[in-house]
């Protein structure tokens, strides 16, 4: 008689696919969390790809992650530990080791187990889970490589291709741990493979078969329920950050009836940004692939003094590399969108890999006093509100902002309800020239006397043809001057202009504890990491509470109300104290505690927990 399945029932769980780079684990952990989502539950994920493009099959060099959390609740993390690894190689294996929890199951291809692999992977010994020390985990070792060359004998495929699908494999196997139908998965196969239809039946066939292995092993391994949870009514999708951030940028031309242009050149992390834009076409985005970063700047900023919201996508060398022509935007005053998807540096650094230390670059990196707008986006879900919120402060006070996202949000995906932006999202109303009042003369400098903004007169409106440029122009009449006073008022000007932003954009709020012991400062894609952090810690007795910044330059009007009216304060981020010392730099007498960590990972939650503690104890 067959024995039942044990089945633990849990809040939330942590599942890692892991293999070499052409293992097929993005895709694997992407379906997973689309199906997650379609059941109900709120996630959070983690792609953690290796730094050298190619290196060697097998090695530890080149393993390539991706790790989703869900739960019944709301998520703020990918998590720290997993307890479900998928290790299609003893690298994999190795690699991951120290990221399971106690009682993990862990699921491995038995024919990649070979003594040529556990040599690659640098063991000494033919048994990788003795030599690991992995006695507290349900290993679940199975042929795969094997079964799916077999099951898919009947497709004709060689054995290249048919290796191709044990990801899949290991899908289904996944899927029956979880209790997830293969519905949706097999609809997305079919979607991805369209015109390879016989590869789309040869990966179904794998996820199927992977399913029915698990119903036949049901004896020897736990199984989990995670129950979906009940979320306001919508439509949601799984969505990254760079997809977000597209979106965003297309809902804020439309919200302020502007065309959508972006000039940009290709860089990791960024990329994905160009590409979900140039499918859009039929939105009236314009997507214009430029042959450096220079130039894809320089066709936005042209595209912007033609009429369009113009933007341009980057990373840390690249924003390097465009801020003269920022500078230009600036001086100028033409609206401009920048993206800087920050990834580990310096130089070419660690392009795969997350960091915030792109700051300090984004707030004075350009000659001159060139002040701009910098925002940052703290979740995968967030990035579409700070593009938005990128577009509508670019057009309404013409002024280059620079939204600041990183590789982990970017590339990282949650589960996301799609707004109602038309509605529900502010108005974006650009400062035309048509608003212009003033009996006198119109001159392309006169500006808003409130905002300081000035008007925006697109080329071709009749009456008001103009010339703007990079040269120093007199604060009245609009022409070249070289004039000292006229410089230092411009640069006074400029200067208020985005200081007065203040005004328009939300204070900042604190999350937890309105009479904490411990306040916490973080911004961008720190989030999350940063609030599971303060859940714990609010659990465990201590009143704690979380000021989250999204808006950087300027800073929210109430910045200096809520960072004195703390005992202790620490700002954590993953640089080497980029924003703790703006915070020092905009409130006097403002000396917080810091946590920082610069390794191109995330944040690990019981670490900051620990060390949280410690300045609350005064240790």
């Amino acid at each position: 008689m067959t024995e039942p399945t044990k089945v633990t029932t849990l809040d939330h769980v942590v599942i890692r696919f892991s293999g070499d780079s052409g293992d097929g684990m993005q895709l694997t952990g992407t379906i997973f969390s689309n199906l997650s989502a379609v059941f109900g539950n709120d996630i959070s994920t983690f792609p953690d790809y290796p730094a050298e493009v190619r290196a060697p099959q097998g090695s530890l060099s080149g393993i390539s992650g991706f790790q989703v959390h869900l739960g019944t609740k709301k998520v703020y993390t990918p998590g720290d530990k997993a307890d479900v690894l998928v290790a299609m190689n003893p690298a994999a294996l190795k690699v991951n080791v120290k990221n399971l929890r106690p009682g993990s199951i862990v699921i491995i291809d038995s024919d990649s187990f070979t003594t040529r692999d556990l040599e690659k992977a640098e063991f000494k010994t033919e048994d990788p889970i003795q030599e690991l020390g992995l006695t507290n985990v349900q290993v679940v070792s199975a042929p795969i490589s094997t079964m799916v060359r077999d099951g898919l004998a009947e497709f004709g495929l060689d054995n290249k291709s048919a290796l191709r699908c044990k990801n899949m494999f290991t899908l289904g196997l996944v899927c029956w741990l979880f209790d997830r139908p293969l519905d949706h998965a097999m609809t997305m196969l079919q979607t991805k493979f369209a015109k390879k239809p016989d590869i789309a039946k040869a990966n179904i066939k794998a996820l199927t078969d992977g399913y029915n292995y698990g119903n036949n092993i049901h004896a020897s391994v736990s199984t989990y329920r995670i129950e979906g949870s009940k979320q306001k009514p919508g439509v949601y999708m799984d969505v990254n950050g760079n997809n977000a951030t597209s979106y965003g940028l297309i809902a804020a031309a439309e919200k302020g009836n502007l065309r959508l242009f972006l000039g940009s050149y290709p860089i990791t992390p960024a990329t994905d940004i160009l590409h979900e834009l140039s499918k859009h076409k039929n939105l009236g985005v314009i997507t214009v692939q430029a042959e450096d970063e220079i130039a894809g700047i320089c066709t936005a900023i042209g595209a912007s003094f033609a009429g369009c919201l113009g933007v341009t996508s980057t990373s840390g060398p690249g924003l390097a590399l465009k801020s003269e022509a920022i500078g230009l935007a600036m001086i100028a005053e033409l609206p401009l969108v920048v993206i800087d998807v920050q990834r580990g540096g310096p130089s070419t650094g660690m392009p795969t890999k997350s960091e915030q230390a792109d700051l300090m670059q984004a707030l004075y990196g350009r000659n001159g006093e060139s002040p701009v707008v910098v925002l940052a986006a703290s979740t995968p879900t967030d990035c579409f509100d700070m593009a938005y919120w990128a577009g509508k402060l670019a057009v309404e006070h013409m002024s280059p902002v620079i939204l600041l996202t990183d590789a982990f949000i970017a590339n990282g995906s949650s589960a996301w309800r799609i707004p109602d932006y038309l509605n529900d999202y502010p108005a974006i109303k650009p400062n035309y020239v048509e608003n212009y009042k003033s009996e006198e003369p119109w001159k392309a400098y006169r500006r808003d006397k409130e905002s300081l903004v000035r008007y925006w007169a697109v080329p071709g409106t009749e009456g008001f043809t103009h010339r703007i440029g990079g040269l120093e122009k007199d604060y009245d009449t609009s022409s070249i001057s070289t004039d000292p006073k006229n410089h230092q008022k411009m640069v006074q000007t400029r200067q208020g202009k985005i200081d007065k932003i203040a005004d328009y954009i939300p204070e900042v709020e604190v999350l937890g504890d309105q009479d904490a012991d411990l306040l916490i400062v973080g911004w961008g894609g720190t989030f999350g990491h940063l609030h599971e952090a303060m859940d714990i810690l609010r659990q465990n007795g201590h009143k704690v509470g979380l000021a989250h910044f999204r808006f950087i330059n300027p800073l929210p009007k109430n910045t200096e109300q809520i960072l004195k009216q703390y005992p202790n304060v620490v700002v954590a981020e993953q640089n080497n104290g980029q924003f703790a010392s703006y915070l020092r730099s905009k409130v006097k007498d403002f000396n917080p505690h810091k946590f920082n960590r610069i390794k191109g990972q995330p944040f690990v939650v019981s670490r900051l927990v620990e060390e949280f503690t410690k300045i609350m104890e005064g240790k």
